[in-house]
């Protein structure tokens, strides 16, 4: 009984039992002085939050530090812009280190994009990456650098911008951030990829170049009952606005994971883009309905490919099990069928939301897959014929030529040209309460972004980009990044000791995985790949474990 008294004048309970007194003396303080009502009420307000908190059973901190514990929460709440605002240096920011937006920022809105003084990063650090330079230095380029996609079969190639937005969909992202990003890459002579929810009226307002992804939902191209639909795709595909068809078989951020959005979430114009049925959950499978072999997958490219009228078809990945990956080279071998392009997209990418093992450990981070992919095409002859495009975290110059080096031919950013229309990384995109109007349906919050100045801005970022670009490779003594090779690049592996890209990510030689190379990243993979299916074949088990362990 003693102890039950004592509770109030435990530290734990302090707070509460001050509201309780202050509710009572400024009860008696009010009659005599009638000012004191306003502090009665708070008073009272709090004493009936800490009984609130008491009787609730959810919260067992708010049980035991009534009243006290909300600002538990309230600091919790606010920890990001806390560690943003406040703790987080230049450097070592995440997602993408406040440099890496402030450069974005400065180039998009047309101010000074230098920086004084020298240096802030550790360049004796085991991470530190570095392009070398020419004493032949060239004068840098002012020609817009561009690549043509498409292969042999393709009868309307496409001359792309080596930077190029990626892949978001209008549903993840606002109306008005699409129509700012379209508009923009229309100003720049660059392309827009539409993301998988399909080409909304959004896309096409202002008519700038459009890719047109396909996801396994094949929204604007299904059937009612889900399946991919030739007719519905033909029509939308021989746009003359759309200039490459590409199939997502998975995204960097989320590989191997489907989607729902929620009936209550899709909204009229949602369900007109995606063509889905208003009041019904909106699903996006883990796979593909429409082909389920390597060889399938190709004769779907060519599917789409001829339904397009012969605009360049390629798929989109971010690498899994190396063997599948081989498997569709080995269906192209067999088939015949190339796509005209293929997109690696690394684990690093964003997405709106997804579960945190997914973010975190599942695919291949982009230099690994790109090189993976790039020398498995060279190893079999291929890579003259096919495009690689590359996509996951790039916003600078630096970041560019550093893909392109690793064998990528162009690069897409989702997330740079984000940071171009206004997002300030403040990771809400998937709550609907964007602040500033990028990742969000709510219609009062998007008319906090204005289409005009941000296109402007996306035009100035591109093109600030590509002119760093042109200095960067400038100073290597190159006049275009396609000359731009594994040994440019160095990184520092220990303190005393530096390797170049060519020793950290070995290549292939022309037709090696054809004559039969004993590479212990390829062997393994390659007899275990099948063109008629992503299983891998039945081979001697020790045989392929070692060999993969050694890779």
């Amino acid at each position: 009984m003693l102890q039950f008294l004592l509770l109030p004048f435990r530290r734990r309970y302090a707070t509460f039992t001050l509201a309780i007194v202050a509710t009572f003396a400024c009860l008696a303080l009010a009659q005599i002085w009638g000012a004191f009502w306003v502090a009665f009420a708070i008073a009272a307000t709090l004493s009936l939050l800490g009984v609130h908190d008491l009787m609730q059973t959810r919260h067992s901190v708010l049980r035991s530090y009534p009243i006290a514990a909300h600002f538990r929460f309230l600091l919790e709440h606010i920890r990001p812009e806390i560690r943003q605002y406040f703790l987080e240096d230049d450097s070592t920011g995440t997602p993408f280190a406040r440099k890496k937006r402030a450069v974005v920022y400065q180039r998009a809105k047309g101010q000074l994009d230098k920086v004084p003084f020298g240096t802030q990063l550790d360049v004796y650090d085991t991470s530190f990456e570095w392009l070398s330079h020419s004493i032949s230095a060239c004068e840098p380029s002012s020609e817009p650098f561009r690549i043509m996609i498409g292969g042999p079969d393709c009868t309307r190639p496409y001359s792309a911008s080596i930077f190029n937005v990626s892949a978001m969909s209008f549903g993840a992202l606002s109306a008005n951030a699409v129509r700012a990003l379209n508009k923009g890459a229309r100003l720049g002579g660059f392309a827009q990829d539409t993301g998988e929810g399909g080409v909304s009226t959004y896309h096409r307002e202002h008519a700038g170049d459009l890719i047109w992804e396909i996801g396994s939902g094949y929204f604007g191209c299904r059937n009612d009952d889900g399946s991919f639909s030739a007719e519905r795709f033909a029509a939308t595909a021989r746009l003359d606005q759309i200039k490459m068809i590409e199939i997502k078989l998975s995204q960097g951020a989320k590989p191997g994971h489907g989607g729902v959005l929620p009936a209550a979430k899709v909204s009229p114009e949602i369900a007109a883009t995606r063509g889905i049925p208003m009041g019904v959950d909106c699903i996006s499978p883990s796979r593909h309905r429409a082909f389920s072999t390597p060889v399938e997958l190709l004769e779907f490219v060519a599917i789409l490919r001829q339904l397009s009228g012969g605009k360049p078809t390629g798929f989109k990945l971010c690498i899994g099990h190396p063997w599948e990956f081989l498997a569709i080279c080995k269906a192209m071998l067999q088939s015949g069928i190339k796509p005209d392009y293929i997109v690696i997209d690394g684990t690093e990418g964003g997405t709106g939301a997804a579960p945190l093992e997914f973010v975190d450990h599942i695919g291949m981070p982009l230099r690994d897959g790109l090189t993976f992919a790039h020398n498995a095409l060279v190893g079999l002859n291929l890579r003259q014929h096919i495009r690689i495009g590359a996509a996951g975290k790039i916003t600078s110059a630096f970041d560019i030529a550093r893909v392109m080096a690793l064998g990528a031919d162009w690069c897409n950013a989702a997330r740079g040209f984000m940071f171009a229309i206004g997002c300030i990384q403040s990771q809400s995109c998937h709550t609907d309460r964007c602040p500033t109007g990028v990742a969000t349906q709510d219609v009062h919050r998007q008319r906090s972004l204005i289409v005009a100045d941000k296109a402007e801005r996306v035009f100035r970022f591109h093109q600030s980009t590509l002119q760093a670009l042109a200095e960067v490779i400038a100073a290597a003594g190159l006049r275009s990044p396609g000359q731009l090779t594994l040994d440019h690049l160095w990184r520092r592996v220990s303190p005393n000791r530096v390797e170049s890209f060519a020793q950290i990510y070995p290549s292939l030689a022309p037709g090696a995985l054809l004559n039969g190379t004993d590479d212990p990243r390829y062997a393994a993979a390659w007899a275990l790949a099948r063109a008629d299916s992503f299983m891998p074949a039945a081979v001697h088990p020790l045989t392929a474990s070692a060999s993969l362990q050694a890779a």
